[in-house]
C-alpha cells in the first residue's frame, strides 16, 4: 500500500493559569484545518492528554469533530491507564460523531503480553463502527507491543492499524512483516515521512506539522514524484522544522503566537524556550511557513 499520509498531532491551548482554553484550542484546530494534511490526531501526547480531565477530553473531542470533520480525518486518542476510562472515552467519541480512535497501551504499571492482548480485545469489542489504532510509545508507557503481539492484535475486529512513536524504522518493518497489507502503520518520527514508506508505513503522525505544515507537504509531494533531488531538497526543510520545534509543545505555542494563533501556553511541566530557542522558532516560522 503506497501512501504517505500526514496526520497532524494537534496541541491544546491553555490559559496562563493552566485552565483549558477551549476557544484557543479551536483556533489551533482551524489553523490545522487549512494545512492540506490528510488527518488530525487529537488528544495524544502533543495534546498533553495525561493532564486533561475526562470532561475536558469530551469537550475537545466535540470541538475537533466540529472544526475538522468536514476537511480531514479525525483520529481521537482515547488512551488511559485503565480500561474503565478508555471505555468511557470510546462512548464519548461515538457520541461526538468521530469514527477513528487511537488507544495507547496502558501505562504506569507493567503489563504482560497477555494482559495487553486482553486489554485490546475488550477495546475491540467496544469499538463497533470505529476504526482503532494501537498506539505504541514504550518510552512513555513502559509497555511495548512486540511484533508477535501486534500480529495477534491485527486480527481483532475493528483494529485497523498502529501509531508507533520513538521506535526505529526497523521496528516498523518488523510490524509490517506480520500484519496484512491493508493494516495501516504510522510512524511518530516527523523526519521519516519519506523514508518510512520504504519499510511499509503509510505516513507520519507529526506534531511539528501542526505549526509548519508546508515543508511536510513539500516532502510528501517530492516523495510521490520519485525525484531524488526534489526529495533531498524537501528533506532539508523538514529537518529544519524538526530542529527548530523539536516536538516541544512550548515551542509550538511560541510558533503559533508568531503565526497569529492564540494558542496560549502549556499545562504540563514543559520548559519555556530560552532566548536562543525563541530565535530558532522565529527563524523557522519566517522561512518555512
Amino acid at each position: 500500500m503506497s501512501r504517505r499520509d500526514i496526520i497532524t498531532a494537534v496541541p491544546v491551548a491553555f490559559a496562563a493559569d493552566g485552565a483549558l482554553d477551549l476557544e484557543g484550542s479551536r483556533e489551533i484546530l482551524r489553523f490545522v484545518a487549512q494545512s492540506g494534511n490528510e488527518g488530525a490526531f487529537v488528544l495524544g501526547t502533543t495534546g498533553e492528554f495525561p493532564a486533561l480531565s475526562y470532561e475536558e477530553r469530551v469537550a475537545l473531542t466535540r470541538a475537533s469533530v466540529e472544526e475538522l470533520g468536514s476537511s480531514m480525518r479525525v483520529i481521537v486518542h482515547v488512551g488511559a491507564p485503565s480500561l474503565y476510562e478508555v471505555l468511557r472515552l470510546i462512548a464519548s467519541v461515538r457520541e461526538a460523531g468521530a469514527t477513528e480512535i487511537a488507544v495507547i497501551t496502558p501505562y504506569y504499571l507493567a503489563a504482560s503480553d497477555e494482559g495487553l492482548y486482553e486489554f485490546y480485545q475488550q477495546v475491540s469489542a467496544a469499538s463497533e463502527g470505529l476504526d482503532v489504532y494501537v498506539y505504541v510509545f514504550r518510552a512513555r508507557t513502559g509497555n511495548f507491543v512486540s511484533a508477535e503481539l501486534m500480529a495477534r492484535l491485527a486480527q481483532l475486529p475493528n483494529i485497523v492499524g498502529a501509531k508507533i512513536s520513538d521506535e526505529p524504522l526497523s521496528q516498523i518493518a518488523a510490524y509490517r512483516a506480520v500484519v496484512a497489507d491493508e493494516f495501516l502503520l504510522y510512524t511518530g518520527s516527523d523526519r521519516d515521512l519519506a523514508t518510512a514508506a520504504e519499510v511499509g508505513a503509510q505516513g507520519v503522525v507529526s506534531g511539528i506539522s501542526s505549526v509548519l505544515p508546508k515543508p511536510f507537504r513539500a516532502l510528501r509531494d517530492a516523495a510521490e514524484s520519485g525525484d531524488a533531488n526534489r526529495i533531498a531538497d524537501a528533506q532539508v526543510g523538514v529537518d529544519a522544522a524538526v530542529d527548530a520545534i523539536r516536538g516541544d509543545m512550548a515551542r509550538m505555542k511560541a510558533a503559533y503566537a508568531l503565526l497569529g494563533v492564540a494558542a496560549g501556553t502549556v499545562r504540563m511541566a514543559i520548559d519555556a524556550p530560552d532566548a536562543d530557542g525563541l530565535a530558532e522558532v522565529e527563524n523557522a516560522v519566517r522561512t518555512l511557513s
